[in-house]
């Protein structure tokens, strides 16, 4: 085994102990290797500082496929994770504990952060960092409320940690994220001062951190509840859309795709999200690859976390 293929399965032995929470009997047998070579690399994870508060993955261990995403679309960096396991769960956690030391180990100043706080993805991210040395003054939703109460509580929570980690203040969108008509989203910004006070913060975004999604209704979230519904996707699809960007639309180009579903939506628009100083997404699994594709054809995203498989499909 060479030098990168032993690191490889250090960090997937550190990830299954250390986030995923598996017994090293069990992951001696999922990786069919014995019980003191998993004892012996999580010892050797720990010597080499891989493993922190989170599991932190040597840059570029994926290095020809970030050059090759890198010279393929317009983004400035990619980095590559492998994950141990396709299932949604497993594979949002691991791409989020990368997302969170690579946030971990930068010092920028970004007044204004932009959040998308329904993603799940990113609310793992929030889990896993500690205090920032990002200079910030506020945190912003990027979209209403999605989705039942209860997912509406974990976002706020979410926004509110987020911010108390960079030292800024909170900033709620309280308002559905997807009204049943244009009418009603006027009326909502008209006349709600907090509203209209967040989404003009959107126009002056140092860091978005932009959730991307598959051109169908999220598992987490029910048809029309806060939501577009079934139908409405169906729509989008027979148009030519493939994914969305913090619900706006896009073909398989990158290109905005039209339905008026974008007036139905509370939140940061398509060209708040292109202006922005700095576009970061977390996102992989075949059932994204070609949102993902379409995220950074448009522009929308110029760093991006990745899983080594989506990586591929990018490339090939």
């Amino acid at each position: 085994m060479n030098d990168v293929d032993q690191q490889r399965l250090m960090i997937k032995v550190a990830r299954l102990y250390h986030t995923h929470g598996v017994r090293q009997t069990d992951i001696a047998q999922r990786l069919q290797i014995s019980q003191s070579r998993v004892s012996r690399l999580l010892t050797q994870a720990e010597e080499a500082a891989v493993v922190r508060t989170v599991v932190a993955v040597p840059l570029h261990i994926h290095a020809d496929l970030e050059d090759a995403i890198e010279g393929r679309y317009p983004v400035s960096e990619v980095h590559v994770v492998d994950a141990v396991s396709a299932a949604e769960d497993e594979l949002g956690r691991d791409l989020a504990h990368a997302m969170a030391a690579l946030l971990q180990d930068v010092t920028f100043a970004a007044p204004v952060i932009g959040f998308t706080s329904w993603s799940r993805t990113l609310r793992m991210v929030v889990e896993a960092l500690q205090t920032l040395r990002t200079q910030t003054e506020q945190v912003v939703e990027m979209l209403g409320d999605l989705g039942p109460p209860e997912l509406q509580h974990d976002a706020a929570r979410s926004t509110q940690r987020l911010a108390s980690l960079v030292g800024g203040q909170p900033v709620f969108l309280r308002t559905p994220g997807v009204v049943p008509d244009s009418s009603l989203r006027e009326l909502v910004i008209e006349r709600d001062l907090y509203v209209r006070q967040a989404l003009e913060q959107l126009d002056q975004l140092d860091l978005a951190l932009v959730g991307i999604g598959a051109c169908e209704v999220d598992p987490a979230l029910r048809s029309g509840d806060n939501f577009f519904t079934n139908e409405q996707f169906e729509q989008m699809r027979s148009r030519g859309a493939v994914g969305e960007v913090c619900l706006h639309f896009l073909d398989a180009e990158g290109g905005a795709v039209e339905g008026g579903l974008d007036d139905l939506v509370v939140g940061v628009t398509r060209e708040q999200l292109r202006s922005a100083g700095r576009r970061w997404a977390v996102a992989g699994g075949a059932r994204k690859h070609e949102a993902v594709k379409a995220a950074l054809l448009g522009g929308y995203v110029d760093t991006l976390v990745t899983d080594s498989e989506t990586a591929a499909y990018l490339v090939s």
